[in-house]
């Protein structure tokens, strides 16, 4: 649970700094870098989370390891996890940050548990009890209740939701997959991040790039001088990296169900961040206030049996 936690704690730091980097003068300068500034960005973050994990996975003497792994049937379900979580998952997520904001983009995104933690159910058997469906249901609501701000504008409200329909859906299936490929004990959290990160950046590297001839404007970003979006954007990478070994870990231990509803909260953590890293306290006030520690709370209490706990304290 703790590992969950972390997960959406660093997603949200993450989801703030990609924010920044979206909104640098490269993306949006003309219509064409605008459009294809949600798939370039992806394809950077993911390229630099690849890089991240290789790395991680170089100084744990893991490479040969990852490489079995990949081999592997569960490997092999992993890169189909990748590419349903990542160029579909993640380009909705992306759109939703770009058209809606980085705090209405994150909450916007979170319904995932909803769609994950069903599939759950009918494909791993994963059982929730009846008070956990109660919690996760008000953590959705309050994740709902997040998103109103009457000073937070909103580029493209279409756009931005259906950004929003597609990460839920790619992270929800992405999710059931991972947590079932990692019961198979054939591939570890760590590799299958490997994997999946490596996956994710090739496929819109070789497909979704070429097809949107965005190769040129993503060249430009490395040969022209774009001051600190790169970098900025490698932070992001970093973190998402941190988030996503956490995230696996939690899926690892406690399934996908319960993982998904403690990485929710990452919707609140950004609101945090938001004031924190940006200075904007337009996003304060009492709805948020409120739906804020409702998410936190309720999405604590869905992952948790609160009945098995109390039991364990009165032993």
């Amino acid at each position: 649970m703790f590992a969950g936690i972390l997960a959406g704690i660093t997603w949200a730091i993450e989801t703030v700094i990609l924010g920044i980097a979206l909104a640098m003068s490269p993306f949006a300068t003309t219509e064409q870098a605008i459009f294809l500034a949600p798939f370039v960005s992806t394809f950077l973050h993911d390229f630099a989370s690849a890089i991240w994990s290789l790395l991680y996975n170089l100084i744990r003497g893991n490479f040969s390891k990852v490489w079995k792994a990949f081999r592997t049937k569960s490997g092999k379900w992993v890169v189909i996890a990748a590419v349903i979580g990542g160029p579909i998952g993640m380009t909705g997520y992306v759109l939703a940050v770009n058209y809606m904001g980085a705090s209405v983009g994150a909450v916007a995104s979170a319904i995932f548990p909803a769609i994950g933690s069903v599939l759950a159910y009918i494909f791993l058997k994963e059982k929730m009890k009846w008070h956990q469906w109660i919690f996760l249901i008000i953590t959705l609501l309050g994740v709902y209740g997040l998103s109103y701000s009457p000073e937070i504008e909103v580029k493209n409200y279409f756009l931005g939701i259906l950004g929003a329909a597609m990460c839920a859906f790619g992270w929800g299936i992405e999710a059931v997959i991972l947590a079932k490929c990692l019961r198979d004990g054939e591939i570890t959290d760590e590799y299958a991040l490997q994997i999946r990160q490596t996956t994710s950046a090739l496929t819109y590297g070789i497909i979704i790039l070429p097809v949107l001839k965005a190769w040129g404007f993503t060249a430009k970003l490395f040969t022209d001088g774009t001051g600190w979006l790169l970098p900025t954007i490698a932070i992001a990478a970093l973190f998402a990296t941190v988030s996503y070994l956490f995230y696996y870990k939690a899926i690892a231990k406690i399934g996908a169900s319960k993982s998904m509803a403690l990485n929710v909260t990452y919707s609140a953590w950004a609101i945090v961040f938001t004031v924190i890293i940006l200075r904007d306290t337009s996003v304060i006030n009492v709805p948020t206030i409120l739906c804020g520690a409702i998410v936190l709370v309720c999405g604590i209490f869905a992952a948790a049996d609160i009945r098995e706990i109390f039991s364990r304290k009165q032993h």
